[in-house]
């Protein structure tokens, strides 16, 4: 018997689209958002410091480990709500 309140499970089946292709698009900013920052970053590091590449490539490898995590993070919320 159904408890009232409470979603048929039979609804899990009809998943929204628009939800998924928000998670997608959700990645793909953040993964370029973090990288690009990190690469501005960098370069502006570089000029501060006089050092040639360092900071850009250490600023890129930054951003992309920090966009990895905001993806893990976006990514655990979307499939812990989902499965209420």
């Amino acid at each position: 018997m159904n408890k009232p309140g409470k979603p048929h499970r039979s609804d899990k089946n009809n998943s929204d689209p628009w939800k998924y292709m928000g998670l997608v698009s959700a990645i793909g900013i953040d993964l370029a958002a973090f990288t690009l920052g990190g690469f501005f970053l960098g370069s502006w590091l570089d000029k501060v410091q006089g050092s040639h590449g360092l900071w850009v490539a250490l600023g890129v490898v930054v951003g992309v480990l920090a966009g990895i995590v905001s993806v893990v993070v976006i990514i655990k919320a979307v499939l812990g709500e989902s499965n209420e």
